[in-house]
């Protein structure tokens, strides 16, 4: 031990002060796991031979409307201002749409930037969840429930697979929203807590601005004396090891956070790209500018070795405001545009699979609020849209369709769970093997249902 460290006055109450705001917060919260084996974070064989190595998922929260995006419905247009099965009229597309690439997908005019790459796209028009309401239909996407508390997507994914990067986490979350589950649409549950995903910022957060809270040591502790800490730390932990095997679980997890203050500011310095890569995403630019950083940070921790990297667009609620929809999208068009073809020239897209989708769609009908009629949308969980790209899924592939007018799936549908399946399917994972045992029962992300959706991949 270095004389700057036992030269300190520290008291109990300081010493713990120290544990709980230094290198173990930074592994956010409940370091003591309960997986009793060390190197839990240790990349691990999948089931057979995946597709995927890692998974971005873009997050598109609020439920943006498939009849001004993907979904073109000439019908719809055609009985536009007609009165529907429901209480308001039957309200058309919007944006005018056309077909694009050698597969002739329907783009609407608000993604001109996405419609150059609909050929690297598996467009996904049967997409369906169990909920109408954003409180349920978040967790759902997330966790695959909303009754209980359950382990995250990213969660499952690094617990079955481990990190590739031992220096940085295996999940990330960057602007997460703080409502309709909050936390727990990232957290472990009752997995081990290393399984959860590291946080950067929150939802409305100007990204420039978010940090990682405990990434630089914290109470005016020098670096040397938080070095100092983690050593008093594990060697207090060494003596227990033999106790449990837990303990071992507890010092991977504050290796792991030493490990990632000297990694992770390389990974999200976005000053180490080049002027023309920044130009593409449309970092600087208006009003591309926040959502570009995200994409990039997330092209960037998957290509530093992190297996699933979640971004979030927020504010697609039209339930009135349709009008707005195009200049929304013009925030994401670009950035997601750029991310793709970004991903496919440096030769990740091919193991990793992209994912762009919200809770749920849109209502082929007018919304009524407060008793009026107003140019919006309401929820639709029984057909719409999302799409995946790279990681295993055919390339420029139109799965599904809804009826006519857009109100339900009639073909080609994606229940929650067969979407989940189809995800750590793609990554090499039976997602009926992917179990953990708690409060004495097997547990996974799909429940006792989910069905791999074969036909979309390669």
């Amino acid at each position: 031990m270095s004389s700057n460290f036992s030269q300190l006055n520290f008291s109990r109450r300081d010493l713990l002060k120290v544990g709980s705001f230094g290198l173990g917060s930074l592994m956010l919260t409940g370091l003591m796991p309960r997986m009793g084996h060390a190197d839990m974070m240790a990349p691990r064989q999948p089931n057979f031979i995946p597709k995927a190595k890692r998974v971005i998922f873009l997050f598109i929260n609020g439920g943006p409307s498939q009849f001004e995006s993907f979904s073109y419905k000439p019908e719809l247009k055609k009985r536009d201002g007609k009165d529907g099965p429901k209480k308001g009229k039957l309200l058309g597309p919007q944006l005018n749409f056309a077909q694009y690439g050698e597969s002739g997908m329907w783009v609407s005019e608000a993604f001109p930037h996405i419609a150059t790459q609909v050929d690297r796209i598996c467009m996904l028009h049967g997409m369906q969840t169990g909920s109408n309401g954003h409180e349920t239909a978040i967790p759902l996407l997330h966790t695959g429930d909303f009754q209980f508390v359950r382990p995250s997507l990213g969660s499952w994914i690094a617990y079955g697979l481990g990190t590739e990067n031992q220096d940085l986490p295996g999940n990330f979350t960057i602007k997460p929203t703080r409502t309709f589950g909050g936390p727990s649409n990232f957290g472990s549950a009752f997995l081990p807590s290393t399984f959860q995903a590291t946080r950067l910022g929150w939802e409305h957060q100007d990204i420039k601005k978010a940090s990682i809270y405990n990434l630089q040591p914290t109470l005016g502790l020098t670096s040397e004396i938080d070095r100092e800490t983690l050593r008093l730390t594990q060697s207090l932990n060494e003596q227990l090891r033999g106790q449990s095997d837990e303990v071992q679980g507890v010092m991977d997890s504050l290796a792991l956070g030493e490990r990632m203050q000297r990694a992770v500011p390389d990974v999200l310095d976005l000053s180490r790209e080049t002027k023309e890569t920044l130009e593409m995403y449309g970092v600087d630019q208006k009003p591309t500018d926040d959502f570009a950083r995200q994409c990039l940070l997330a092209r960037r921790l998957v290509e530093s070795g992190v297996r699933f990297v979640e971004v979030m667009s927020s504010g697609w609620d039209h339930h009135s405001n349709l009008d707005k929809f195009k200049d929304k999208a013009t925030t994401i068009d670009k950035p997601v545009a750029a991310l793709l073809s970004d991903l496919d020239q440096r030769g990740l897209l091919d193991d990793t699979l992209v994912i762009w989708t919200g809770e749920f769609g849109r209502l082929p009908e007018t919304q009524i609020l407060s008793g009026k009629e107003s140019l919006g949308r309401d929820h639709n969980s029984k057909g719409f849209t999302g799409f995946m790209a790279g990681g295993g899924v055919r390339s420029g592939l139109i799965y599904g369709q809804t009826d006519e007018l857009g109100h339900q799936a009639i073909e080609g549908a994606i229940p929650l769970h067969d979407f989940h399946a189809t995800i750590l399917h793609l990554l090499g994972l039976d997602h009926t093997k992917l179990t953990y045992r708690y409060g004495g029962r097997d547990f996974r992300l799909t429940n006792v249902s989910g069905n791999v959706v074969k036909d979309i991949i390669v």
